[in-house]
């Protein structure tokens, strides 16, 4: 027997061992140890951004901008145009914030506009798959409410990488990748291909036209600043530059020009919520997430569902185990898909119902311990809160209008589906002695990006998230003005009235499915972070994907490649159809709070660029 042989039997024992041999083992990366403060995201480049304003006598919001304007410099699957959320834990108010800084759909954005182009949802690419730009106003707004340095401050890196910086492999593959769709916007073209070749890894990559942008919103702030204004104000003029000024004024031309329908005013009338987060309780520890704007309520839901399961006794990634997750995910996602939308606009989603401990019950009896039910769908939230269902034939019809992809069709329709579910973004967790702690998953104006005009600025593709027609989604259908329910999630959880958690993983439709077996690692388990963000993973497929056509593919489960052959079948048998990967989630990035030394463990997963630094 080789080495080879045994180290894959020893990881597939790995999979199903007791919970005292899983606290033993080790891990590929160090647990990151900081006394005084922790910046971790997708980029090493990024992660020093966030030590750097640390040095410089910041706190966590402070360093959290920074690197959010730093990943969106470096395309790091966003950019400056793309959206922005965040949790903050507050530790003068003692209270965990919410930070909604997403697009919405521009004027003349209607179901009749993208069916009269021939589309059955909004499209990936281009000009109609934007939303207006949220990251710049949602980093202006965290830095003004809750950090202590300048933009002046924050940006600096940001302004110097676009002066130029050496770009990593990902970005080279990913334009590689995307080169022709890029070749098609001149602008686009113009910034990426500026000598008409392919970048190479090392190179040094120039965005002049952002380095300006940024340099004018640091202008802002000190004509504001030599005004008299405040900090704070002079931070909210920087902001006006953008979305209502000279910046705004050639976004608009320059994505009109390219044929969006945006205007000056979609833009001068955008603006960010500072909300109050969802949350549940899961044995003494509270959960908080973004509402349903966004796809994080479903984590609650699938905590809710699994307090009726002794999921120990199980025993970790038994088949038991992963059918039970496999099956709560199915549910919480079947009501994410039906009930989620932009809650500033009509109809009123029913979140009480779906957080219902008591929905949660009725839901848990509804999971099979020996069959995966194919056909699981949406429940019925409305009696959990009082309130009748608005939509009672949607609901009905629900599975009948699924666009399914057999679990067991070809590869390229597989590909596309994990394409589709595991779109990248990246994540940003700050914490630092004072008590600040951000999680932060920003995303949208990736690459293949359309660049509007002379600002350096790629446009959002959040717009493909939205539906076209009530039958696929009736809190979710396209409107001007309004948010597209997006994926995008962030964690935080508390204990004994103390931060106890941040988390937050790289993805799409799995992010939460990733992040629920991250929590359970710790908190059933007994993992560190660095062990839970390494360990494997389970996906399901059947959920409707949030991207692309929307399509679902019941009874398909992702596994990782040494779940062992026992296992395996046992799954078969339950009526999964199994593929599997070395990889089985994004790269999660956490924060780990440990009161009684009064240190921070952080963790950054094996894999991808992701980084940290600690002092």
């Amino acid at each position: 027997m080789n080495r080879r042989t045994l180290r894959t039997l020893a990881l597939a024992g790995a999979l199903v061992l007791s919970p005292s041999v899983l606290t033993a083992q080790r891990t590929e990366k160090p647990v990151l140890h900081g006394k005084h403060w922790v910046s971790i995201t997708g980029k090493p480049m990024s992660a020093t951004a966030g030590a750097m304003i640390f040095r410089k006598g910041g706190n966590a919001v402070d360093a959290a901008c920074a690197m959010l304007a730093a990943g969106a410099t470096m395309w790091d699957v966003l950019s400056w145009g793309g959206e922005t959320q965040a949790l903050i834990y507050d530790p003068h108010q003692k209270k965990v914030i919410a930070i909604n800084a997403l697009g919405v759909a521009p004027t003349g954005a209607t179901p009749e506009y993208f069916k009269a182009k021939g589309y059955r949802y909004p499209p990936e690419y281009g000009v109609d798959a934007m939303v207006t730009p949220g990251t710049p106003g949602g980093l202006f707004t965290m830095l003004a409410a809750y950090g202590k340095l300048s933009l002046a401050d924050v940006l600096a890196p940001a302004i110097e990488m676009a002066q130029g910086y050496p770009v990593e492999g990902d970005f080279v593959r990913s334009v590689r990748s995307n080169q022709a769709r890029m070749k098609e916007w001149p602008v686009t073209a113009a910034i990426f291909f500026p000598d008409g070749k392919l970048p190479v890894e090392g190179q040094v990559f120039v965005q002049k036209d952002l380095e300006q942008t940024l340099r004018k919103l640091v202008a802002a702030e000190a004509d504001a600043l030599e005004a008299g204004k405040s900090r704070k104000e002079a931070i909210y003029a920087a902001y006006d530059r953008f979305y209502k000024g000279d910046i705004a004024a050639e976004y608009v031309r320059g994505a009109r020009e390219q044929g969006s329908p945006v205007t000056m005013a979609d833009l001068a009338n955008w603006k960010v919520y500072i909300e109050e987060p969802v949350k549940t309780t899961y044995k003494g520890i509270e959960v908080y997430k973004l509402t349903h704007w966004v796809q994080g309520p479903v984590l609650l839901q699938m905590l809710n569902i699994l307090e009726n399961f002794d999921l120990k006794s199980m025993g970790y990634n038994s088949a038991r185990y992963i059918s039970t997750l496999y099956q709560t995910m199915n549910l919480a996602f079947a009501d994410r898909d039906f009930y989620y939308g932009d809650p500033y606009f009509p109809p009123t989603e029913p979140i009480h119902g779906l957080l219902s401990k008591d929905y949660a019950k009725a839901r848990a009896a509804l999971i099979d311990p020996d069959h995966n039910d194919p056909g699981a769908g949406p429940g019925d939230p409305y009696p959990y809160q009082g309130g009748t269902n608005p939509f009672p034939n949607i609901l009905a019809d629900w599975n009948k209008n699924a666009r399914k992809v057999p679990p067991d069709a070809g590869s390229e329709a597989m590909a596309q589906l994990d394409h589709d579910f595991s779109q990248g973004t990246t994540s940003i967790q700050a914490a630092d002695e004072e008590g600040w702690v951000v999680s932060v998953t920003p995303s949208g104006g990736w690459i293949p990006a359309v660049i509007a005009g002379h600002t350096g600025v790629g446009m959002s593709q959040r717009a493909q998230s939205f539906v076209l027609d009530p039958e696929d989604g009736p809190y979710n259908v396209v409107e001007p003005g309004k948010r597209p329910r997006a994926t995008l999630t962030p964690s935080l959880a508390m204990k004994d009235g103390k931060p106890f958690l941040s988390f937050a993983v790289q993805g799409g439709d799995s992010q939460d499915q990733n992040l629920l077996q991250f929590f359970l690692n710790v908190v059933e388990f007994g993992m560190n972070v660095q062990q839970a963000a390494e360990a494997a993973n389970i996906n399901s497929y059947q959920m409707r994907a949030s991207f692309g056509q929307h399509e679902i593919s019941p009874g398909r489960l992702l596994v990782q490649d040494a779940t062992p052959p026992w296992v395996r079948r046992d799954l078969r048998s339950m009526g999964y159809t199994l593929t599997s990967a070395e990889r089985t989630s994004g790269p999660i990035n956490a924060i780990f709070f440990d009161w009684a030394h009064g240190s921070f463990w952080g963790a950054s997963s094996n894999y991808g660029d992701d980084y940290g630094v600690v002092w």
